[in-house]
């Protein structure tokens, strides 16, 4: 039964994430890297505290993800930056989190930088063991890591939105969840139209 389990582990799909911008290679790094810039574009966090720097450079911090009667807490390390001679860009982190509630338990992921004629390509992988025990692991597959690949796409085109225009991420987000309801509205009164044909 271990090796089962072992194989089910190794076979989780990573979430990746990549969106095109106009936008320049300095303005998209301090967005994605300043702490107290990130969580305003990005959907998976409320809050990125910087604790400190080791001595080899790593920085270590904590953050939080609000939900509506509990603050889901984890810890973060960026593994470090790495700047090529063609202008490409990487960031590497490992978190983690003992929250019993956090549906993610610990991973590792990168962020991409890549030049391109008219701004950059901006890429993230991650993958994450599953939290909440048994029933994370269960739901893991079919809602939890889907979500989560959804959350991320959303808040990458806040960030290209905000990189591109100025354009604020809440203000961004708001239209695209009014957006989303909206058509899911439709498709709910065309689907109770068809039924009462």
């Amino acid at each position: 039964m271990g090796k089962n389990v072992g194989r089910k582990e190794a076979v989780r799909k990573p979430i990746y994430v990549e969106i095109r911008m106009r936008a320049a290679m300095e303005r998209v790094w301090e967005l994605s890297q300043n702490p107290q810039l990130h969580p305003r574009w990005d959907l998976r966090f409320s809050r990125i505290i910087p604790v400190d720097q080791d001595e080899h450079g790593q920085l270590r911090f904590r953050y939080e993800f609000l939900l509506p009667l509990h603050i889901i807490r984890g810890t973060g390390t960026s593994l470090g930056h790495r700047h090529r001679a063609d202008g490409q860009a990487t960031s590497v982190l490992k978190f983690d989190t003992a929250d019993w509630l956090s549906p993610i338990g610990p991973g590792s992921g990168y962020w991409r930088y890549i030049p391109t004629d008219d701004g950059l390509r901006f890429i993230t992988g991650y993958n994450y063991q599953p939290g909440m025990g048994i029933l994370g692991k269960a739901l893991d597959a079919q809602i939890i890591r889907p979500a989560l690949g959804w959350a991320t796409a959303i808040s990458f085109d806040s960030l290209r939105l905000w990189a591109e225009s100025e354009q604020d991420p809440r203000d961004s987000r708001s239209r695209w969840f009014l957006d989303a309801g909206a058509r899911a509205g439709g498709l709910l009164l065309a689907g109770d139209c068809s039924a009462g044909r």
